[in-house]
């Protein structure tokens, strides 16, 4: 081993970089390396590393990572993020199996080709099907509890499982998926549709998320989950809208103007900025409201470098 090339996982097929940066793989552009970033080839590949490496080494999957900020001291352990050997998508009857890497929106124009309807709400979604799966994510009247039949997951101690839907225990924007497992497949059930409505209904979602949300910007997506509606028929946007917040600015990030629940880097904000930011606007909101709001947006990794 050469100080060099440093290998965490002698025999690994994929590639494997040490004091990886990762702000530039973000949406936001922001954020610190992680210690280990690990690329499989394929599936076998995702579950011999996880077997080899010691239980209580902290593994990470990310995916697109377009609803994350990744703190400026970066992620300790193994961040894992796959790339084309997890990509497939295929037809199945009245579904498609669909890789992990795949992105949402890729997944959405497929079905339409496919004349499958119902995932059209995937065109409306940054990010790729394993983050997807992962959070329940959902747009424009749907989400992922509603089209998933099931998931394939490599857990933490490498072995490659099938986890039906009912077992993933869905609720808003989360499941019941173990720390370290990763998503490599799913299969998403589909309606037989004519294409050319299909692409239309993609046409649509599209125009309306580009008319209501900053989508050219340096974002990551919603901010804040909507609160519950036992708590208060306002939606998170209208609530910070309410406390004063749009516009609202901290070092080099800003509270949108087009659209109050979305952050965004004007050019050179650091992770420290859109948290502290986003905090701020949780604070106004409560003593304006009296509404917690939570973050939707993960937060990962340390805040400072060692």
């Amino acid at each position: 081993m050469s100080e060099a090339n440093p290998v965490l996982l002698p025999g690994f097929r994929g590639r494997q970089t040490a004091s990886a940066p990762l702000g530039a793989r973000t949406w936001f552009r922001v954020g610190g390396a992680a210690e280990w970033l690990l690329q499989p080839a394929d599936t076998e590949d995702l579950a011999n590393a996880l077997a080899a490496l010691a239980p209580d080494f902290p593994v990470l999957s990310l995916g697109a990572c377009s609803n994350v900020i990744i703190r400026d001291g970066g992620i300790d352990g193994a961040v894992v993020r796959l790339g084309r050997g997890f990509a497939d998508i295929v037809r199945d009857n009245d579904g498609l199996v669909v890789g992990a890497a795949c992105l949402d929106a890729t997944v959405a124009e497929t079905a339409a080709q496919a004349g499958l309807g119902g995932l059209e709400f995937l065109a409306g979604i940054p990010g790729s099907i394993g983050g997807a799966v992962v959070m329940n994510a959902g747009a424009y009247g749907s989400d992922i509890a509603a089209v998933l039949d099931w998931a394939e997951i490599v857990t933490r101690a490498g072995d490659l499982v099938r986890l039906p839907v009912a077992s993933l225990a869905f609720g808003y924007r989360r499941s019941a998926l173990s720390d370290g497992s990763v998503v490599v497949r799913a299969r998403l059930r589909g309606t037989p549709a004519d294409p050319t409505s299909v692409a239309a209904k993609i046409a649509d979602v599209r125009a309306s998320r580009e008319a209501s949300q900053p989508v050219r910007a340096r974002t990551g997506g919603s901010t804040f989950r909507n609160p519950d509606a036992a708590q208060t028929q306002y939606k998170a946007w209208e609530l910070i809208d309410a406390a004063g917040c749009r516009g609202l600015r901290m070092g080099g990030a800003q509270v949108s103007e087009k659209h109050c629940n979305f952050l965004l880097n004007t050019g050179d904000a650091t992770a420290r900025d859109l948290e502290s930011l986003g905090d701020t606007v949780r604070a106004r909101v409560l003593e304006r409201s009296g509404v917690s709001l939570h973050w939707e947006i993960r937060r990962i990794g340390r805040l400072e470098a060692a």
